[in-house]
């Protein structure tokens, strides 16, 4: 009887081990064909979809420290991790804090300015309110617009790959045929790209002056040239990498890296943000005869607002309301 029960065991435990075998065949099969990006008709990899970066980088693209806000001051000592949020963000608390990075800019970790260019940089940061296109709505320009906490589409041809970004309803259309470039500068560029195995390649030139590369006062001249490379990690992941040239700016071409991903949701879809609305007081508020928004009186804290005029807008005096 021993033996038998021995025997039968022995042959469970056999069976049990050809099932397992089969089964992390199964598993190994099928995890390896996850992993391999989905195709168009044509063999390319399909990137068609909705994605986001999940990074700091529209903070700072360098590594920086957690920091208590976007614009500080002198506090108790002259100390700079001593510093206080300045009086426009102070009412924000937490949630107008900056939060730390290890960086997204590749080898050195440096941006390599020339040393005028890193002056004007400081000061770009000294004055955010001020200076930043994202707060005035504006186009966010390349490579700002991948990596915005925004989600962007992809809808991918043969010939064409349109990219539309939910801030300020952005677009741009990277060629893969010929096409002239635009007449004039523009925030987005104009993008010619070509495929390199499973890499897609995208030139990007004829660049404006006028948008920062980050909240950090990050900036570039209108000689700014991009190289990217989107490459599939998975069918949900790609890996973005840029080169970046500005002779003007730049001592010598640089470079950032990081994954973005694909939403996932079942019913994704980019949505309206009306921001430029949004922002028509911030913008505009001091062109009105009568300031509309002055003060702010909270149970812990009151917010008084002057307005000033900005240089070179003096005719404000005859087009109030």
């Amino acid at each position: 009887m021993r033996h038998r029960i021995k025997g039968s065991m022995i042959a469970v435990a056999i069976a049990a081990a050809a099932v397992s075998a089969v089964v992390s065949v199964s598993v190994t099969r099928t995890a390896g064909q996850a992993s391999r990006p989905a195709r168009t008709a044509d063999g390319k990899p399909n990137f068609s979809g909705i994605w986001q970066a999940n990074n700091e980088a529209n903070w700072d693209l360098q590594a920086h420290e957690a920091r208590a806000g976007a614009v500080m001051q002198k506090g108790v000592y002259s100390y700079a991790y001593a510093q206080v949020p300045a009086a426009p963000v102070l009412a924000l608390g937490a949630a107008g804090i900056v939060p730390g990075s290890l960086g997204v800019v590749q080898d050195d970790g440096q941006i390599p300015y020339k040393p005028e260019a890193a002056a004007k940089k400081k000061e770009n940061a000294e004055h955010w309110i001020d200076r930043d296109p994202e707060l005035k709505c504006y186009l966010p320009g390349l490579p700002r617009a991948m990596y915005m906490p925004y989600p962007f589409q992809i809808v991918q041809s043969t010939n064409k790959i349109q990219m539309a970004y939910e801030f300020s309803s952005a677009a741009r259309t990277i060629h893969l045929d010929k096409a002239a470039g635009p007449p004039v500068d523009t925030w987005m560029g104009h993008s010619v790209g070509h495929w390199e195995g499973d890499t897609l390649v995208v030139d990007v030139t004829s660049f404006n002056e006028n948008s920062w590369f980050d909240r950090a006062g990050n900036f570039h001249s209108d000689a700014l040239h991009l190289v990217e490379r989107f490459t599939p990690i998975t069918p949900d992941a790609i890996r973005y990498d840029v080169t970046i040239e500005d002779p003007q700016v730049f001592t010598r071409p640089w470079r950032i890296s990081m994954p973005l991903y694909r939403r996932l949701e079942p019913n994704v879809q980019l949505l309206e943000n009306r921001c430029m609305e949004f922002v028509e007081e911030f913008l505009d508020g001091h062109l009105r005869k009568q300031q509309l928004v002055k003060h702010w009186e909270g149970e812990t804290i009151v917010v008084d607002i002057t307005r000033k005029v900005p240089p070179g807008e003096r005719l404000y005096e005859g087009i109030g309301k």
